[in-house]
């Protein structure tokens, strides 16, 4: 069920071009399996895995002598977990410009950020992708469109990390396993997290204000947590995909606010667990929240897999008028609001579209939503 379209992009990277394909993601999304569906069976790729200590041995503080011998007559070198790999974006670098008829594949998981690690090194000479949770688009190529489409209220609750979309019955384990070994026990193993009580605290409170608009100052008083820190912790929950940050559009109105941020999940089944709520949708009072967060994190995977350069907002003003999500593209707007209720009532913020014109106006809600996501 991995998406065709990423598949087919690393395909022809490793096909045709020479960088290095550096595939990005949490555990359990599914790059093993991707890796697997592209090389699979084949003689000429050599395999590491960086939680290995043989691999990061053979790896760690190499002459492009010794990786020539290591490579042998393989052409191409799959790295998994590579961020686990002491300065493996030097070691990625010595391979791509010395040893250039070898194609490098390197995965990383949530457990460090492999992006920054190897940033400077491989400036031109990476091509990066992220992987996330099954997709809505994904669910519908595999079983159809109204099969996913019936499946909703189910996906708002547990969400679609694989494992959890593959056994039916066990949702709420796999999902309290995945919450307690991906969420703190990664995350927790880099050296700049500490306080583990605290960060359980802001993530509870990120889960309870997933929709609202997201004050540090407020946060830090409900977890102990100075702004700084609580910037720190974001930035890494952000680079680990379990959160993202949507920032406020502002651009012209004296009155809108310019500095305000929300914050959402990467899946819903996690941000449940981390509340321990699994009811169904008709018995919760969250059911927007679970909507809104529903709608902007796959519309966030369809963008990043369509290689969409939309840059994606919110809208609020001092006078509580709002948007629930902008996007910006070739000086065009689209502005959405999301109701879970198709025939709830819709107020239009007369003062956004008298000074943005140039903007179209769109009301997502369970009847249409496939649309926005496909």
């Amino acid at each position: 069920m991995i998406t065709r379209a990423i598949e087919e992009r690393i395909r022809e990277e490793v096909d045709t071009g020479r960088k290095a394909v550096i595939l990005l993601g949490a555990r359990q999304v599914g790059k093993t399996t991707l890796t697997n569906a592209l090389f699979g069976g084949r003689s000429d790729v050599l395999w590491l895995n960086g939680d290995t200590s043989n691999a990061r041995t053979l790896l760690t503080a190499q002459s492009v002598e010794q990786l020539r011998v290591i490579i042998g007559q393989h052409t191409v070198l799959v790295i998994d977990e590579a961020q686990r790999v002491p300065d493996i974006g030097i070691v990625l670098k010595l391979i791509i410009d010395n040893i250039p008829q070898v194609k490098v594949v390197a995965t990383g998981s949530s457990s460090l950020d492999l992006a920054s690690r190897t940033s400077e090194p491989l400036t031109g000479r990476k091509r990066q992708f992220a992987l996330f949770p099954l997709s809505f688009a994904e669910m519908v190529a595999h079983h159809g469109r109204l099969a996913e489409q019936n499946l909703l209220q189910h996906r708002l609750v547990y969400g679609y990390y694989p494992d959890v979309v593959t056994a039916p019955g066990e949702e709420r384990r796999l999902l309290q396993e995945l919450s307690d070994s991906y969420l703190y026990k990664d995350i927790l193993a880099l050296d700049t997290i500490k306080k583990s009580e605290r960060l359980t605290r802001l993530l509870r409170a990120l889960a309870f204000q997933i929709g609202s608009q997201v004050s540090y100052t407020e946060l830090g008083q409900l977890c102990g947590l100075d702004n700084k820190t609580i910037e720190k912790y974001l930035t890494i929950l952000e680079q680990t995909f379990v959160v993202f940050r949507l920032r406020s559009y502002a651009r012209n109105l004296r009155n809108e606010l310019k500095t305000s941020r929300k914050i959402y999940f990467t899946d819903n089944g996690v941000r449940n667990a981390l509340i321990a709520d699994f009811r169904p949708v008709e018995l919760r009072d969250d059911v927007g929240k679970l909507w809104e967060n529903y709608l902007i994190s796959e519309r966030f995977k369809r963008n990043a897999y369509a290689e969409s350069y939309a840059n994606p907002w919110f809208w609020r003003t001092s006078s509580q008028q709002k948007i629930d999500y902008i996007e910006e593209q070739d000086g065009h707007l689209s502005a959405y609001e999301f109701k879970w209720n198709p025939s709830a009532k819709i107020k239009h913020p007369k003062a956004f579209f008298e000074t943005y014109t140039n903007c179209s106006f769109d009301v997502v809600h369970r009847d249409n939503f496939a649309d926005f996501l496909m």
